[in-house]
């Protein structure tokens, strides 16, 4: 319907929190179109600036470092300042960073780049889990944290079409940042025209708006007459400390996994940009269908009554299943199993990203779901760095079979220590941080 309000004609839209979850895969899918733009077109920078396999880990490591610290940071802001101007902050600071890359002349220009790249995305997945909390109530987050999830895969399907498209065409590895930097700015603008919170929208229908809030108040209702908890409070908490470790070992595999396929098609199977271009696509597929599938499965469970507790861990269970087929990427395997393989290996990890997302929006109240998601976010890809300074070296001097060993075990070791750490999922009560 359309309200006449000042002289103008504001349309409502009807679901609109989807559109926003929409909104969300966008960004999303622009996220890993930049960060995944470095791997695909490596072999033609290569050409001009030659790169090792224990530089690339550390340019990987690089992006890690200042991604994780403003995990945390970036968390914290958005928290601060709300969801609307952070992440169009966060946005366009990575988005102009990535344009950088273009003008670059050396592995010093590289690392200036990618730091500053990751500096810039660090935000972005904190603020997502934050705007998913304050536009669903529990019952429909999982499914918004895959469907916005899934833009992830999808950034990462496109980018190797993008790339190729982009090359050919325009004749430069170059271009490919440029064209994607500007792509993120022209998000931004969207964003600021579409977005605000659910009591302030103008898009919002006023059924949809009562139900959004209803449902948040009750929840959040639960921990008034809690005891407010200082920050060291906070870090006695068991369950925190649980979602640190599983994230600091699993992330770890999903970047190496992200990171190293163009590499690997590129060291180990002999294909050129076309070729990558051609293949490398098709593990993220997988990838997608997994973060959608993850996100579905467990709200499904829950509207068939099944526990909060029980139905998260089930969707965990079975992510951590998948993730040994990595093992079966070997010498000898077959091109077409070797893409298979790392194709269910990265289903695996974003069933399980899904749902581990998700826990942080679980098991804390909305206001500082962005500051605990920018912690875990923090340590996961701390993990993740340190695994890429040791597996660029490790694949230097050994090969690529141990680290897709390592990678394979890494979700099911981090399964079992959720039973053990993290027990119950189930909210933490407290009022507010100070």
């Amino acid at each position: 319907m359309f309200i006449l309000h000042k002289k103008q004609i504001t349309m409502k839209i009807k679901n609109f929190r989807w559109w926003i979850v929409g909104l969300l895969a966008v960004v999303t899918a622009i996220n890993y179109l930049d960060r995944q733009n470095f791997p695909l077109v490596y072999a033609e920078i290569n050409k001009v600036i030659p790169i090792s396999d224990s530089q690339y880990g550390f340019l990987n490591s690089l992006f890690l470092f200042m991604y994780g610290t403003m995990y945390a940071v970036g968390g914290r802001i958005v928290d601060l300042v709300g969801t609307r101007v952070g992440y169009a902050f966060m946005a366009t600071w990575w988005s102009i960073a990535n344009i950088f890359h273009a003008f670059v002349s050396g592995i010093t220009g590289l690392g200036i780049g990618r730091f500053f790249l990751g500096a810039g995305e660090g935000g972005g997945f904190p603020a997502s889990a934050k705007v998913i909390s304050e536009w669903f109530p529990k019952k429909e987050r999982s499914y918004a944290f895959g469907i916005f999830n899934t833009g992830s895969s999808i950034g990462a399907i496109i980018a190797p079409i993008l790339v190729l498209f982009i090359v050919s065409t325009l004749g430069s590895w170059r271009w490919t940042f440029a064209v994607f930097g500007f792509i993120g700015l022209l998000w931004v603008i969207v964003w600021l025209k579409m977005f605000n919170r659910p009591e302030k929208s103008k898009y919002i229908t006023e059924k949809e708006k009562q139900y959004i809030l209803n449902e948040l108040t009750v929840e959040e209702g639960k921990n008034a007459q809690e005891q407010k908890i200082l920050w060291r409070e906070l870090f006695k908490i068991r369950k925190l400390w649980g979602l640190f470790i599983i994230k600091f070992l699993t992330d770890s595999a999903w970047y190496f996994f992200i990171f190293w396929l163009p590499k690997y098609l590129y060291d180990m199977r002999g294909l050129d940009i076309k070729g990558i271009g051609t293949y490398s696509w098709i593990p993220f597929a997988f990838a997608a269908m997994g973060s959608f599938i993850g996100g579905w499965l467990s709200s499904w469970l829950i509207k068939k009554n099944v526990s909060l507790d029980l139905s998260r861990k089930i969707a965990l269970g079975i992510a951590a299943a998948l993730l040994p087929a990595s093992l079966l990427i070997t010498s000898t395997s077959s091109f077409l199993s070797a893409i298979f393989f790392f194709g269910l290996a990265m289903m695996g990890h974003q069933f399980w990203s899904t749902i581990v997302q998700t826990l942080a929006a679980d098991i804390f109240p909305s206001k500082i779901v962005g500051t605990v998601a920018g912690l875990i976010g923090c340590i996961g890809t701390y993990g993740a760095m340190l695994f890429s300074l040791i597996i660029g070296f490790i694949i230097q001097q050994h090969g690529y079979t141990p680290a897709f060993i390592l990678s394979g075990i890494l979700h099911p070791i981090s399964f079992i220590l959720i039973l053990i750490i993290i027990r119950k999922i189930e909210p933490v009560h407290f009022l507010a941080i100070k």
